[in-house]
């Protein structure tokens, strides 16, 4: 008979309960290579657009202002020759760096609402990112909390910029608009910030409840206007207004500012709205104050000291409204998945 040699004992395979789960993937460097277009697209916009506010508020606002030293210089007379070119560009500069600062928040909006969760719910990357250790909870928290910081960077740089170019412009260019002006108002303070970031919360919201791209950015660039049209119509009413009376004689209060209310005011202080036919210079005007029995007029309004109160407060209010969507989203999500990893295996 021949020896068998012995052989050498193999390690036992461990269950199956107590295998070590893969490590779970690095969400932050994935996402920035997902929606890395977005991002250089976002860059380039705040970097051309903070480019075109830094020349509005240095060479733009220099040469207009000189140019309207110019045409005030020449007093009425028939024949002025100053820069008007320099004038008309500053204006038309204006405008447009305006409107695209306040076109921001509505990019972002249709941004989120299209690619940020409903591609990746569409196409089942979310669903293959929770089988592999990731929680949806994190998987979101990552989606919010990146695009975030960089709508937050973004936006605030242009707004500052804005502001900083109206002031420079303020008291030496003509044509330049009041604090009271609302593309004004909204594009150079922190109001607009809140806005986007509401946009950025907004379209990740309705991406998690269509799961649909096409869909959910129509919807969310509709929803994050419906609550700028809301927020536009309580502004006034954020902050105590100022009242100016004025009797009829002296014809109706006027005053720089937000209006909020007019109207007149009777022998017995009671307030009417204001019927608005002119002044008691048209004779039919003045029988319709008799009837009334005016004897002034009253204008409610906000004046400049009012600015940051109002910006202020219609930011805390964009910002609670944020912090409740964002809880919607999380319970939305929680809802929907159980808010654990996919194929996750328990240790023992």
């Amino acid at each position: 008979m021949t020896a068998v040699a012995p052989t050498a004992p193999t390690a036992p395979t461990p269950p199956a309960a107590t295998r070590h789960p893969s490590p779970a993937p690095r969400l932050t460097p994935w996402l920035v290579r997902l929606h890395r277009p977005a991002l250089c697209v976002w860059a380039g916009l705040v970097v051309l657009l903070s480019a075109a506010l830094l020349w509005l508020g240095g060479p733009l606002t220099d040469a207009s202002a000189a140019a309207w030293e110019q045409y005030n210089a020449c007093a009425g007379t028939s024949r002025c020759a100053y820069d008007q070119p320099s004038i008309l560009l500053y204006k038309e500069v204006y405008s447009a760096t305006t409107i695209a600062v306040l076109t921001l928040p509505f990019l972002v909006a249709a941004w989120a609402g299209a690619t940020l969760t409903s591609r990746e719910l569409e196409t089942g990357t979310a669903q293959l990112t929770w089988a592999q250790s990731v929680s949806p909870v994190r998987w979101l928290t990552t989606r919010l909390a990146l695009p975030a910081a960089l709508v937050l960077a973004g936006t605030g740089l242009v707004v500052t910029l804005h502001h900083l170019a109206w002031s420079a412009a303020w008291g030496r260019v003509d044509t330049t608009k009041p604090w009271s002006d609302m593309p004004t108002f909204y594009a150079g303070g922190p109001l607009t910030v809140a806005l986007a970031l509401l946009g950025l919360v907004v379209g990740v919201l309705v991406g998690l409840l269509w799961r649909r791209s096409l869909p959910a950015l129509g919807t969310s660039v509709a929803a994050t206007a419906g609550v700028f049209a809301l927020v536009h119509t309580a502004l006034p009413h954020l902050w105590p207004s100022v009242t100016q009376v004025r009797p009829r004689g002296q014809g109706g209060p006027s005053g720089a500012g937000i209006l909020v209310d007019e109207g007149i005011v009777t022998s017995t202080g009671a307030r009417l709205p204001n019927p608005y036919c002119g002044g008691d210079d048209f004779p039919d005007c003045r029988t319709a104050h008799d009837k009334l029995d005016a004897v002034g007029y009253y204008r409610d309004f906000h004046p400049f000291s009012h600015y940051w109160p109002l910006q202020l407060m219609a930011t805390a209010l964009l910002c609670a409204l944020v912090g409740v969507l964002v809880f919607v989203a999380y319970r939305v999500l929680k809802s929907r998945t159980g808010g654990t990893p996919r194929g996750a295996r328990t240790t023992s």
